[in-house]
């Protein structure tokens, strides 16, 4: 399914639905990121999902992690909350999300690298190389103060 994203875009559809998400912020022994090459929106993007039923954030990010990407995480904290009423995701199929996402910090446990239905690509990327890549402006953020390692998550 397609999706296009809107950031402070007064032409954006109005949000339909609000689902509870996750992202984790994962680093190798090199301290370069994993990151997934998205099938919807062509975006590379920190690996995540929405939370299920009966799942807690924290397990949610470590089965979406382990989903898109093969590798094993443990989280061990929490980058932030990303709660901007103004962003939000327009599917093909007439959704339009508003954004909810707990972006969290996690340790890479094992697991081998492969792709997914959801990451046609999956790398560790140096942060100096960030920038080559095309990233939605609320991913980067997240990445980018991911990476800071800030002991005061972002609450916005």
């Amino acid at each position: 399914m397609a999706r296009v994203d809107y950031v402070n875009d007064p032409n954006a559809p109005k949000a339909n639905s609000l689902v509870p998400s996750v992202t984790a912020v994962a680093r190798n022994g090199a301290g370069e990121v994993l990151l997934i090459h998205k099938t919807d929106n062509d975006l590379w993007a920190l690996p995540g999902g929405g939370v299920d039923l009966g799942e807690s954030a924290p397990d949610a990010a470590v089965r979406e992690t382990k989903e898109e990407t093969g590798f094993d995480v443990e989280v061990t904290g929490i980058v932030g909350t990303y709660t901007d009423p103004r962003h939000v995701m327009a599917y093909d199929d007439g959704e339009v999300r508003q954004q909810f996402s707990i972006c969290f910090r996690a340790r890479i446990l094992g697991g081998q690298l492969r792709t997914s239905s959801e990451s046609k690509e999956v790398a560790f990327v140096a942060p100096d190389r960030l920038h080559e890549l095309n990233i939605h402006p609320s991913m980067r953020m997240r990445i980018e103060r991911g990476l800071d390692d800030q002991a005061e998550p972002y609450v916005g």
